[in-house]
């Protein structure tokens, strides 16, 4: 599906359930990573996650759309767009839209996992850390022993 053709389901879906046009574009953003799609509050646009689609299909397109629209329409009007807002709610409940959309796995972020351990050379205690630590500058916190690395 191109954005062309995606801009157009957004205009259709609009006229349908909402019964009124959409007149800004439909964008594929692949770089989002936790949701399916944003309606964007300066240029108006809608931006939606192409691996929701590709993974759950048209009927989770739709619903991710039908959500976005929620807000689109609302902030359009001047009405509260945001989820807490009772009108949100009832436009969603309404139109029949999802409020959430079905989770993604979720990338874990390219951080090392690499883990500095200390102990306390008096009471043995040890401390994981993620970053390195100086241990000329740092005591044990239980007994104020020195620490070394382990």
């Amino acid at each position: 599906m191109t954005e062309k053709e995606l801009t157009e389901l957004i205009k259709e879906i609009s006229l349908r359930v909402f019964h009124k046009p959409f007149w800004h574009q439909g964008i594929f953003n692949s770089r989002l990573r936790t949701t399916g799609g944003r309606y964007m509050l300066q240029s108006h646009n809608i931006e939606i996650n192409p691996r929701s689609y590709e993974k759950f299909g048209f009927n989770e397109l739709e619903g991710i759309i039908k959500h976005e629209l929620c807000h689109y329409h609302l902030h359009i009007e001047g009405k509260g767009y945001r989820h807490r807002d009772a009108d949100f709610r009832k436009l969603l409940k309404e139109t029949k839209s999802p409020r959430f959309c079905s989770t993604l796995d979720i990338q874990k972020k390219r951080q090392s996992s690499k883990r500095y351990v200390y102990q306390c050379l008096s009471c043995n205690l040890d401390y994981i850390r993620k970053i390195r630590m100086n241990t000329e500058r740092y005591r044990c916190g239980r007994c104020s022993g020195k620490l070394a690395m382990k």
